[in-house]
């Protein structure tokens, strides 16, 4: 621990106390004629240093550092670096520290990790510590997130200490499940009440992460209703229990709205009206999430033309991101007509009509991920999205075919704006034009830096 806080204050020293100009000399000889070793020489240097950086008053100070005697200044930067365990740990070594550690600035933003020791490896909060935040700082508590397990237990131990954050004013708020959501095994009622409680009390949240929760629309009015002047974010993917009038709601009475995450069956014409009335901010994001929930029946709606292009006209800028796991034969909606999406990836097998669809309707595509399609080239669709897609920088290739003429010729065509290109080399099949010694000069040769294609890894 002192050792860990040691090195943060030299570091703290070395980088406000920096000489302007740096002179060597000749160590002095020792009685026995040899130089004494530099390193103890520049080690007790550096110790005066620290000292006389971290005092604050005139007097004299010595080589060795009081550490219970720090300005208060220094000790609450080097809190900020150490993890919570290990400021724990620092606010034990006397009453000064003790003191800083309950300094409300160090509790503004905090991560709750909630795992079963049974089933997970990842370290967990302890509960004494939860308790302590709960009874102490709660209302410090800006920037909240959680991040559970697989496990329901985890996420109802979550659960239980949003429905004590009374008297907190959170900023942000973020419900993280690293595996399995594990929140959707929760009662939705009890889910819904814990969550209700941080949206009534907090009347300031500006930013909300629950994709993959039992959110539903009653709590979403909540929100609305306590924090519609301040909310600028609003992720929210795969909440089942969310209807398309749920996130009208929102967008209707939060005209701060900046970004926003959802699924495709909340996506509606009414929502992007109301993201273009005059009342809303320019948008900047839209992230939509267009997932098969039952492969082969699920029926996808039509977005109309005119509602795409009352949100560009509103938001010009607007990045529009979807993300794709569909079968082939549910693409029967999209991209029929000139869509102002700008960033797209398919997460599942894609067919070539739908690749041609985006190189004659997406103009402001910027990038593309192609995950898989098929035993075809993709030659002609490739080189229309290169010709029509004037914006496109980046683009991922997984298991798919392009033949290494048609490649060069996409890329030709792109040109130095193509800052991203990762393409397989399995991609690529040689043809009479280029092999693959070759394709790695001439790609190269009009992206104006050295390109490799990705390799598979063999272990």
């Amino acid at each position: 621990m002192h050792h860990n806080v040691g090195y943060m204050l030299e570091l703290l020293t070395l980088e406000t106390n920096k000489p302007n100009k740096m002179k060597r000399r000749r160590a002095t000889p020792g009685p026995d004629g040899h130089a004494p070793p530099s390193s103890e020489a520049d080690g007790a240097k550096r110790k005066v240093r620290v000292a006389r950086y971290l005092c604050d008053s005139p007097r004299q100070t010595s080589s060795r550092e009081d550490w219970g005697n720090l300005p208060h200044h220094v000790v609450l930067q080097v809190f900020q670096y150490l993890s919570l365990v290990d400021r724990a740990r620092a606010s034990s070594v006397c009453r000064h520290w003790n003191e800083i550690f309950h300094i409300p600035d160090l509790w503004r933003k905090f991560e709750f990790e909630l795992n079963q020791h049974a089933t997970s490896y990842l370290k967990s909060t302890h509960p004494d510590l939860i308790q302590q935040i709960i009874k102490k700082h709660a209302q410090h508590l800006q920037y909240v997130s959680f991040k559970v397990d697989s496990c329901t237990e985890s996420a109802e131990a979550a659960c239980n200490i949003l429905s004590q954050l009374v008297n907190c004013t959170i900023k942000t708020l973020g419900l993280i499940s690293t595996a399995r959501p594990s929140f959707m095994n929760v009662s939705q009622s009890h889910f819904v009440s814990a969550l209700t409680v941080v949206f009534v009390n907090s009347k300031s949240l500006s930013s909300i992460k629950i994709d993959d929760t039992p959110v539903d629309d009653p709590s979403l009015k909540v929100l609305v209703a306590n924090n519609s002047d301040t909310l600028k974010l609003l992720k929210m993917s795969s909440c089942p229990h969310v209807s398309p009038a749920g996130i009208l709601c929102v967008a209707d009475q939060c005209h701060g709205l900046r970004e926003l995450a959802l699924n495709y069956h909340l996506l509606s014409d009414e929502l992007l009206l109301a993201l273009s009335s005059e009342k809303h901010v320019h948008l900047e994001h839209l992230r939509v999430d267009v997932v098969s929930e039952n492969p082969g029946q699920t029926h996808f709606h039509t977005i109309k033309r005119s509602s795409w292009d009352a949100l560009l006209r509103h938001s010009p800028k607007v990045n529009i991101v979807m993300y794709f796991f569909l079968y082939e034969e549910e693409f029967g909606p999209f991209f029929l007509y000139e869509t102002p999406v700008t960033h797209i990836y398919f997460g599942q097998s894609v067919s070539k009509e739908v690749l041609g669809r985006i190189g004659l309707n997406c103009p402001r595509l910027v990038e593309l991920v192609v995950c898989a399609n098929g035993l075809e080239p993709l030659d002609q669709e490739l080189i229309r999205i290169g010709e029509r897609c004037k914006s496109l920088a980046a683009i991922g290739l997984g298991e798919c075919e392009v033949t290494c003429s048609g490649f060069v010729e996409f890329v030709r065509m792109c040109g130095r704006r193509l800052t991203q290109l990762s393409i397989m080399e399995e991609v690529l099949i040689p043809d009479g034009q280029y092999n693959l010694d070759q394709i790695h000069s001439e790609v190269s040769k009009h992206l104006g830096r050295i390109w490799f294609p990705d390799m598979m890894p063999i272990w």
